[in-house]
């Protein structure tokens, strides 16, 4: 197809038309995906199962239980990051306050041991960064 003769309408058309099909695409390609897992997984389920041996002592022995379930996701989970305004260098993420948010939230006349003043601090002045 030539796009040189079409009008601006005609060629909005054809990019909206494009950018449906690679949405549709990617949704095709998604729930494929996850289907492709799940047949995986039951691959290897009957081929435990064959074997006669437990799937759960099999798959104890591949990915040890402290690292299965919710602590296998420990490197997706994203936290807010905390910047100060006047230093970019201090930086809060999560877990015990640093000396320098402290001292700065007790100079704005906030209490550093109290969670709603911690909480009113970060979104009234650290710039808050979400990963």
């Amino acid at each position: 197809m030539e796009y040189q003769n079409l009008s601006v309408e005609e060629l909005q058309n054809q990019l909206q038309q494009v950018e449906q099909s690679r949405a549709d695409l990617e949704k095709a390609l998604s729930q494929r995906w996850h289907e492709a897992k799940a047949e995986l997984a039951q691959q290897i389920r009957e081929m435990i199962e064959e074997k006669g041996y437990d799937v759960e002592e099999i798959t104890s022995m591949i990915v040890p239980r402290r690292r299965r379930g919710a602590g296998a996701k420990k490197g997706n989970r994203s936290y807010t990051r905390y910047i100060d305004p006047d230093n970019p260098g201090n930086v809060y993420i999560r877990g015990v306050l640093p000396g320098w948010m402290k001292e700065k939230m007790v100079a704005q006349g906030y209490d550093p041991s109290v969670k709603e003043d911690r909480e009113a601090f970060k979104a009234n002045y650290l710039q808050a960064i979400q990963e």
